[in-house]
C-alpha cells in the first residue's frame, strides 16, 4: 500500500469514528426525546387527580405509593435551582426541551450526512485515480 493509500484509510477511518459518534449522540437525543413525551403523558394523567393515590417513581424502576395533595410541582430549571411550577407551565418548559432536543437531532443528522458525502467523495475521487 502506498503513502496516498493510506492516507485514504486513515481518513475513512477518522470519518469511520466521527459518524459512530454522531450516531450515540443522535440515539442519546432520540432516547431523551421519548423520556420527555413520556414525562409530559404523565402530567397530563396527574391533572385532577388530588386526593387519590399514585406510584411515584424513586428512580431506576423503583415506585412508592403516594397521595397527590397538588398539582403544583417542584421543577429543577438547572443548577439544583427548583421552582414552583403548575402543570401547564411545567408542559410548556417541556415542550421548550423538546424543541431544542428536536433542532440538536436535525443538526447531528446534517453532521452525519456531510460526513457520508466527503466519504463518498473519497472514495469515488479514490476509484477513479486506480484507473
Amino acid at each position: 500500500m502506498n503513502k496516498e493509500e493510506q492516507e485514504i484509510v486513515l481518513k475513512l477511518s477518522l470519518y469511520e469514528q466521527q459518524i459512530k459518534q454522531l450516531e450515540q449522540q443522535l440515539q442519546a437525543v432520540e432516547k431523551t426525546i421519548s423520556e420527555m413525551l413520556s414525562l409530559k403523558k404523565g402530567l397530563d394523567e396527574l391533572k385532577g387527580n388530588i386526593g387519590k393515590e399514585i406510584f411515584a417513581p424513586l428512580g431506576k424502576g423503583i415506585f412508592v405509593k403516594a397521595k397527590v395533595i397538588s398539582e403544583e410541582l417542584i421543577v429543577d430549571i438547572g443548577w439544583k435551582n427548583f421552582v414552583k411550577k403548575s402543570i401547564p407551565e411545567t408542559k410548556e418548559l417541556i415542550e421548550s426541551q423538546i424543541k431544542k432536543l428536536e433542532d440538536a437531532k436535525t443538526e447531528l443528522s446534517k453532521s452525519m450526512e456531510a460526513l457520508g458525502r466527503e466519504v463518498e467523495k473519497i472514495i469515488s475521487d479514490a476509484s477513479m485515480r486506480s484507473y
